[in-house]
């Protein structure tokens, strides 16, 4: 990667102008070779009359230009800088080809064209497109595409890109050519190509209008018999999206690519979705679970960006969340609606909180906390968060709870009447929700320009029959944003033992609010942000009786749960353990036979770490994690013969199905045989043992290893070195290997430090720093996942850690910065971690050729509060 030596820019969403011309054809001619591929680029060009200078300025990095012309004639009247091209005098309307070459099989970025084992990839989100040719790179340009792939064809006979497949031919000498047209308008961001030795599932669909389309997966050879659920996830989205938002596959194929070296989770291109093998291969032997739910969830994700996405893209990055808020909102109502149940749409809720708590919260409380539309960037790639994503969803679901499923519709009906085919921004989203249902959403638009996380405070008194809960709210200061004004929140309430009432919706708007109610006989019980209404922290003290009726007694599931977490938070925080009262009430729901499993287990997941560090002011992370971990004994003792009961009722030979019913029964199994572990159950090791053995799914047998290692039996060294026998040809699973490991607590004993064991994995002939899942499967889970086991006080971990992100900076920058952020937290910790984070941080930011991505991570973090 070239070495950066000047300032990083920084860009403003102020800042914004058209482009100096647009580019409505481009026709791409592609000689696919890994040391020196040749690009032949043929744009259709034409003035933008907004701009006065006739100057224009094409994206060109870490590519050799071969030649240039103009309406067929060779153009000197340029100047090439290290970021690209300038070209003058040119004419108003114009064809411009591009000569030029880049080399694949050195791109570690995995940015632009890149070689996979033999097979050529693309990624070009968000600016991967300028390694390949020099183009307008930004998403408001948008072209229709028709692209030529040329090829070797023992050594790639699989030729793929964007849009429909137009023209196969044989070009003599061992050569073939594929072509591909897409009729759709597409930001370069959206092109794709996929070359070399795959194979593929099809199928065939017609959709409800009757259009037959062709439907593929494609992976290596080996691969094809891990394929099903992908395929059978993306008819359900295709289907879901037709019934739920009348949105139909607009293009004559779709297809679906998977690649092991990928820096995210899969990519939206029109047409041609390229996938981590991750988020595709499925077999009940070595997926997870959590891996067939996430297949579900990603295929949909990709998919539903088809529209929301694609066919309505964004107008620049800044809007990022206009698109992904958006569809992360769309394949979470999915998911939730593939569950069945109302049982099951709550686990989900759940689910979906959890993790913008576990992470989000924490990001916006920190040095990058930004709002989920930026003012200002370095290097765009670090936007790509949680806060865009998972709180961009919270922005969407806040506005179909303003206007309810079918306002909701209607907006989302006029926004594609409105822009189709066009590029836009938020506040275009939001004008056609609100033109659409006549719904002031002005002050909701804050959300998109305020960064932080709300705060909700509320009181409540009750006095002869009347009962007042008075509101107010506050957000933190946050980087550049030290005052915020109000927030438009949505509050769903309801009385719980007042008879005849129903759930409620408040629209909080001012500081402070009051809503009262008269003729009470009683006090009653506020369940307050049902559904988890809006993305705020509320701040409501009840106590721990109240919070126990609600526990029981709710009829929202998602407040049930929050009543014992909160309880979990108590009590962890004070070092206490849990009274009487809390464990029988936790026993009568663990043995409530009516309540779904999968609910059961969200119970008695205590709260993550991360999650605790958001509700101290000085993080002591030894105190917390010994101080949650005597709480999960707690249960584990308590309740043991229950577990062994239920462990026992649904330990099951039958054969594997992932459907929500059988994955919410093994996950409580398993939680079942953790704590049985945990609590050295005289039965334990056997069933650990017996459950590895005998398991016919990765879920059971993953389970009982990672209860061995967690809870140290005696024979874990065996059955890793078994697990790793066993599945020493499939990545995916050494990858679990791997991250299981990194993620163990430490003993309590403190013997055998966990460093030592990365150290060794890190070494390990498996490990394979360029490979970005085999990085974040140890060195990520062990940086940021691992909580007690990174946070030592003797500093090490944090040395560690700053090596592998100089190291990994060098081969992939966007690798690297996501590690970067393990300690952009450190001026929250009590020492002596802070000194020696900071120390951390700062040996970073000495290292002479940091990437921007690196360098605005660090530089960020440094800052003092």
């Amino acid at each position: 990667m070239p070495v950066r030596t000047d300032t990083p820019i920084t860009f403003h969403r102020q800042d914004y102008q058209a482009p100096s011309h647009w580019i409505d054809q481009i026709e791409l001619d592609i000689a696919l070779i890994p040391a020196k591929t040749i690009v032949v680029n043929r744009m259709q060009v034409k003035r933008n009359p907004v701009h006065k200078e006739n100057i224009l300025f094409l994206n060109g990095v870490e590519q050799e230009l071969i030649s240039i012309k103009v309406n067929n004639h060779a153009y000197e009247h340029y100047e090439q800088t290290a970021e690209g091209l300038k070209l003058f005098d040119l004419p108003e309307q114009f064809e411009l080809a591009i000569t030029s070459s880049c080399c694949p099989e050195k791109n570690t970025s995995l940015m632009g064209l890149y070689v996979s084992n033999g097979n050529f990839f693309t990624q070009c989100e968000a600016e991967g497109f300028r390694k390949i040719t020099y183009f307008l790179d930004r998403p408001d340009v948008m072209s229709k595409y028709k692209v030529t792939l040329r090829a070797i064809k023992q050594q790639l006979p699989v030729l793929l890109s964007n849009g429909n497949l137009v023209k196969e031919e044989d070009l003599g000498n061992g050569w073939h050519a594929v072509t591909w047209e897409d009729p759709f308008y597409k930001p370069c961001y959206l092109f794709a190509l996929v070359a070399g030795k795959l194979a593929c599932i099809e199928r065939r669909i017609q959709t409800e209008s009757g259009r037959s389309k062709l439907l593929q997966v494609w992976v290596e050879a080996k691969d094809l018999d891990k394929t099903k659920h992908a395929m059978d996830s993306l008819i359900a989205s295709i289907r879901w999206d037709e019934k739920r938002f009348g949105l139909e596959l607009d293009l004559d194929r779709f297809m679906i690519v998977a690649v092991s070296d990928f820096n995210m989770g899969a990519m939206e291109n029109k047409g041609l979705n390229i996938f981590n093998t991750k988020f595709v291969l499925a077999h009940p032997e070595t997926a997870t679970d959590i891996d067939y739910a996430n297949i579900e969830s990603v295929v949909a994700h990709e998919y539903f960006h088809n529209w929301t996405g694609n066919r309505v893209t964004c107008r620049d990055w800044f809007q990022l969340s206009l698109k992904e808020g958006l569809t992360v909102f769309r394949d979470q109502e999915f998911s939730a609606d593939q569950m069945g149940s109302t049982s099951g749409r709550a686990v989900k809720r759940i689910e979906d909180v959890r993790l913008l708590r576990q992470i989000q919260f924490p990001e916006d409380a920190g040095p990058m906390a930004h709002p989920i539309r930026p003012d200002s960037y370095q290097e765009i790639n670090n936007f790509y968060t949680v806060t865009v994503y998972e709180k961009g969803a919270e922005i969407i679901r806040m506005q179909q709870t303003l206007l309810g499923q079918e306002g909701f519709r209607k907006g989302m009906d006029l926004y594609f009447a409105r822009h189709d085919g066009q590029a836009v921004t938020c506040d275009d989203f939001v004008a056609a929700m609100s033109d659409a249902n006549q719904k002031d959403l002005e002050q909701f638009k804050r959300w998109y320009s305020q960064a932080g996380t709300p705060r909700v405070h509320v009181t409540e008194s009750y006095e002869a029959g009347r009962y007042r809960v008075q509101l107010s709210q506050t957000c933190p200061p946050t980087p550049g944003q030290a005052n915020k004004q109000p927030f438009h929140i949505p509050l769903l309430y309801k009385l719980i033992g007042v008879a005849d009432q129903n759930e409620e919706l408040f629209e909080l708007k001012d500081r402070e609010a009051t809503i009262e109610w008269t003729g009470l006989s009683q006090k009653p019980i506020l369940s307050i942000n049902r559904h988890f209404s809006a993305p705020i922290i509320l701040e409501f003290e009840q106590s721990n009786a109240e919070l126990l009726t609600l526990f029981a007694n709710d009829d929202d599931a998602f407040n049930r749960w929050e009543a014992i977490q909160k309880i979990y938070v108590r009590h962890i925080l004070d070092k206490k353990l849990l009274d009487s009262d809390t464990l029988k009430a936790l026993e009568d729901l663990l043995l409530d036979s009516h309540i779904d499993p999968a609910f059961k287990e969200l119970v008695f997941t205590l709260p993550a770490e991360s999650y605790l560090y958001e509700q101290v002011a000085v993080i002591e992370p030894q105190e917390l994690h010994y101080a949650r971990r005597s709480i999960r004994a707690q249960l584990a003792n308590s309740l043991q013969n229950h577990w062994l009961h239920i462990y026992q009722t649904l330990n099951s030979d039958a054969a594997y199905s992932p459907d929500p019913k059988s994955m919410g029964q093994r996950s409580l199994k398993n939680l079942a045989l953790q704590l049985l572990a945990e609590s050295a159950h005289a039965s334990s090791a056997t069933l650990l043992q017996e459950q590895y053995t005998q398991a016919n799914n990765m879920t059971d047998r993953y389970g009982a290893l990672s209860a061995m290692v967690q809870f140290n039996h005696p024979q874990t060294d065996h059955y890793l070195a078994d697990f790793h026998q066993r599945f020493s040809n499939d990545a995916l699973v050494i990858d679990k290997w791997f991250m299981l490991q990194a993620t163990r607590q430490p003993m309590l004993d403190g013997s055998r430090p966990l460093l030592d064991d990365i150290q060794y994995l890190r070494r390990h002939p498996d490990f394979q720093i360029k490979n970005p899942n085999r990085v974040r499967s140890l060195i990520h889970a062990f940086c940021m996942n691992n909580h007690a086991g990174f946070h030592m006080t003797s500093g090490a971990s944090y040395s560690f850690w700053a090596e592998q992100v100089i190291e990994l900076d060098s081969i992939n920058p966007q690798v690297a910065a996501r590690l970067a952020r393990a300690l952009d937290r450190w001026q929250q910790f009590a020492s002596p971690y802070r000194e020696k984070m900071e120390s951390a941080l700062k040996s970073v930011a000495a290292h002479q050729q940091l990437s921007a991505d690196v360098s605005e991570i660090i530089q960020k973090a440094l800052q003092k509060n």
